[in-house]
C-alpha cells in the first residue's frame, strides 16, 4: 500500500505543476527513479494507466529513467523531470 500513495503523491505533483503552466491536459511524463525507490521502473509503469486516470495525465506517455546506483543522494526516491502538455509546454519540477 506505502507504493499506492507514493504514486498518488506523484499524480497529484503532476496535476499540480500542470494546473500552475495552465495546461488542461499532460501528454508525456519524464522520471528518474532511484536504484532504492519503493517504486520500481516495472511496476510504476504497469500501474501508470489506472493511477492517472481521471487526472490531467490520462493517458499520458510515461518515460522513465531507472537508476542503478545505490549511492545516488536521490537514490531513494522519483524525480519529476519535465512533463509536456497538449499546448506544446514543456514544464519542469
Amino acid at each position: 500500500m506505502h507504493e499506492e500513495a507514493l504514486i498518488r503523491d506523484l499524480v497529484q505533483k503532476i496535476d499540480a505543476v500542470a494546473r500552475a503552466h495552465g495546461a488542461e491536459h499532460v501528454t508525456r511524463v519524464r522520471l528518474w527513479v532511484g536504484a532504492l525507490s519503493h517504486l520500481g521502473g516495472t511496476d510504476l509503469g504497469a500501474r501508470w494507466a489506472l493511477a492517472t486516470e481521471g487526472t490531467r495525465a490520462a493517458g499520458s506517455r510515461l518515460e522513465l529513467t531507472v537508476s542503478d546506483d545505490p549511492r545516488d543522494p536521490r537514490a531513494g526516491g522519483v524525480v519529476l523531470e519535465s512533463l509536456d502538455t497538449t499546448d506544446g509546454t514543456e514544464a519542469a519540477r
